[in-house]
This record gives structure tokens, sequence and C-alpha cells, in this order.
């Protein structure tokens, strides 16, 4: 409850103990309840007797907003590009800077529910894996492992190994992160299969020339067994 007492024929006001000031009123240090200022402004002279409550317009680079019985504005934040940080909404002298995230990071802790204050860059994949989950301005990135048969190079997508083609040798197995190494035949391969063919054509002809002569040339003498050398071969004949 506000009293009052005429003194020298002015109302004075003073406070009662225990008496709470309105909404639109701030305590002062003697005891008194002033009107507060308005948004924008803060006080600059305590009510008094004779006039209200005296209020001045906050200074750049600092904020006031909500009315108040303060005797300085608030500082406005500053939005540092090196934290991953930049402002998109600037500070007036009734608000705050609103900062957001710039790209490649991710909000940690929001202020005011429409700005951030603390950003992180996005986790980077590691080799081996890929994005299963792009980050946004409000969430990190998700990574997952490649599947068996596929590799990651740089940890953005997962590529099937490479199928070595039957002109080509497997000398390098796949991994998680690194593909199939395939190598072209060596040509001395294919080389001794023309020289092989032709040493078993020569070898098939020379037996079979052999066998012919020794069939032409035998006569059965009664009394000759049935083996007969002919140069270096031996061959084994049968009476018909």
């Amino acid at each position: 409850m506000l009293s009052t007492l005429v003194v020298f024929g002015y109302a004075a006001a003073f406070m009662v103990p225990g008496l709470c000031c309105r909404p639109e009123e701030y305590p002062t240090k003697d005891g008194q309840c002033c009107p507060m200022c308005h948004e924008g402004t803060v006080v600059k002279r305590d009510c008094t007797q004779q006039s209200g409550t005296r209020c001045g317009p906050c200074e750049v680079g600092t904020f006031m907003n909500q009315p108040n019985g303060l005797n300085g504005c608030f500082s406005c934040t500053a939005c540092e590009q090196g934290q991953g940080l930049f402002a998109k909404q600037e500070c007036t002298a009734t608000s705050d800077t609103v900062c957001d995230v710039l790209t490649g990071y991710f909000c940690k802790s929001l202020s005011n529910d429409i700005g951030c204050s603390s950003a992180e860059t996005h986790t980077r994949c590691a080799p081996g894996q890929r994005i299963k989950e792009p980050g946004t301005s409000r969430t990190d990135t998700v990574c997952e492992f490649c599947q068996p048969g596929y590799f990651s190079l740089d940890g953005v997508n997962c590529t099937a190994w490479t199928t070595c083609s039957e002109t080509q040798v497997n000398v390098k197995e796949g991994s998680t992160t690194s593909d199939v190494v395939c190598k072209s035949a060596s040509r001395a391969h294919y080389c001794y299969i023309p020289a092989l063919l032709l040493s078993l054509t020569v070898v098939g002809l020379l037996i079979r020339g052999v066998s012919g002569q020794c069939i032409s040339s035998f006569k059965f003498p009664p009394t000759v067994s049935p083996v007969q050398e002919v140069g270096d071969s031996v061959c084994v004949l049968k009476n018909v």
C-alpha cells in the first residue's frame, strides 16, 4: 500500500514495509516506486517528487528488449565467423543480434529459440564409410560403414568392387577402403600355347610314321619273334 505525505506543499511517495511496486514500476534504492523505461531505453535518473523517471536511448552496440528500471543496456551478441556463425538479423535498440550457422556447421545450442549461440562443424565420414544422412543447420552428419563388396575412399559414397575381366587377373583383394586391383594376364603365357600345339602335332606325326613303317615292312617268318627292331624304335606286332 502506497501512502503519501505532504511536505512543504509537495506530495512525497514513500515505501511502507512489505510494499511491492506495480508491474509497470521498479523500486529505487531510496525506497520509491518509479515508472519503468520503455524498450530501447534505460533509466538515466530515478523519479522524484517533482518529476517522473528520466530515460535515455541505448547506444550503438547495445539493446534493451523489455520495459525496465535498469541503468544500462545489454551488449549486442557478436556472431563469430571463426565459430561457424553469421548475423542473420542485426542488433537493434530493441532486439539482440540473431545468429545462424554457416554452411558446413550445425547448431549446438539455440538462443531464444530463434538464433544459435554455438556451432560445430559437420562430422566428416571416414574412408570405408558413407554419408547416411547429410548434416543440416540443426543436425550433424550421420555416417555408416560400407557393406561387404563395397569401398569408399573419401567417406562420401560406397562403390562396388571392380570385377576383373576374363583377360585379367586379380592381384589384390578389395577392402572397405580400397578397390580390387586387376591386371592384364601376361602375354608370355599365351606364347607357349602355339609352340606346345606344334610340338604335340610333330610328335604325333612321328609316332604315326614309325608305326606305319613297322607294319608295312614286317613279314612273319615262322621262326621269327613278333618283336622286331627298326632303327632305334621297337615295334610290337601282332599276327592277324
